[in-house]
Formats: structure tokens, sequence, C-alpha cells
């Protein structure tokens, strides 16, 4: 740094400060407000709800009704607000002013609470996926198991063909068919 930039007042060098080195803490005039940033969420996701009903509306309306009605159809000693209407329509832009955020904080919470679950149905999709395929290899398998064991309507057909071949065998032999086994002769003494 220049002599002349160290010189200069409100120049870093002057005041001391330096890039490396944090800058101290200056003490809380005011003390710091904490809050449930849970509680404060359900408290703006309700006030958006009622603000979204019909009865919400219906009352608004009846409120603003009633206090123009009154602040031109009253004795002038009792109007609190003359035309054209400063009060209320002050009133009605503070309501608004804290409608807009409250409404945009629960629109967050909700979209957030989307986001988580739109990734808990991604892993379950996920883990079903897998689950599926899992069981589509374990099928696969059974059938090529399957193809090697002999089936009740092959083993069917192979004896047909055994007995066919039996007969014939029988049948060049000269022979009636098949005879029983001969079994010596028990002697009982």
């Amino acid at each position: 740094m220049s002599e002349r930039a160290e010189r200069r007042p409100g120049s870093r060098a002057v005041r001391g400060d330096k890039l490396d080195q944090p800058q101290e803490q200056r003490a809380r005039v005011l003390p710091r407000l904490t809050f449930s940033q849970e509680a404060f969420g359900v408290l703006s996701e309700r006030f958006a709800r009622l603000m979204g009903t019909a009865g919400f509306l219906i009352g608004m309306t009846v409120f603003v009704a009633a206090w123009i009605v009154w602040n031109t159809l009253a004795p002038a000693r009792l109007i609190f607000d003359e035309f054209p209407f400063i009060f209320l329509t002050l009133m009605l832009s503070l309501q608004a002013s804290y409608a807009a955020p409250l409404i945009l904080l629960a629109q967050n919470r909700q979209a957030d609470r989307d986001r988580v679950a739109l990734e808990q149905d991604r892993a379950r999709d996920e883990r079903n996926l897998a689950d599926t395929e899992f069981l589509t290899r374990e099928v696969a398998s059974l059938r090529l198991a399957l193809r090697e064991q002999a089936t009740r309507d092959f083993v069917r057909s192979e004896l047909r063909s055994l007995l066919e071949e039996l007969e014939d065998r029988s049948l060049l032999r000269g022979d009636d068919g098949p005879h029983p086994p001969q079994h010596p002769a028990h002697h009982t003494e």
C-alpha cells in the first residue's frame, strides 16, 4: 500500500483493520430475539389457511362495508375516517403487507414437505424396482430349473412310449402279453 493510502483518513491502514483478521464483535444494544421456527411456521400455515377460506373473505367484505357505511352515514362527530378512507386504506395495506410474507412462508414449508415426500416416494420406488428386478431374476432362474425337471406330461409320454415298445417286442416274440413273474413254489413241511 502506498504512503498516501496509509495516511488517508478512512483507509484500512489508518483504522487498523487488516483483511486477514476478523473484525471485533460490537456490543449489542438490543437483545437478540429468539423464537421457534416450527411454531412460527405452524402459525403462518394456520394464518394462510384462514385467509384462503370463504369465511375470511365474507368477514373482510362485511368489515370493509361496515367501515365505509359508518364513516359516510354516521353523524359528523362519530366519523373517525373521513373520505377518501385513508385509515381504512392504511389498515388494508398493513394487513396485506403481513399476509403476503406469511403466505409465502406457508408455501415454502409446503414445498419443503412436498420435496421430502417426493424423495421418500423416489426411495420407495427404487426399493420396489430393485425388489421387482430380484423377483424377476428368481422367476427366470426357477423357469430354467424347471426345464431340466421332468414334468408329469413328459413322464406320462415316456411311460406310454416304453409301454408301446414293450408291447411291440412281445408281439414280435409271439407272446400273448406280459406274463407274471414265476416264483419258486414254496414247500410246506
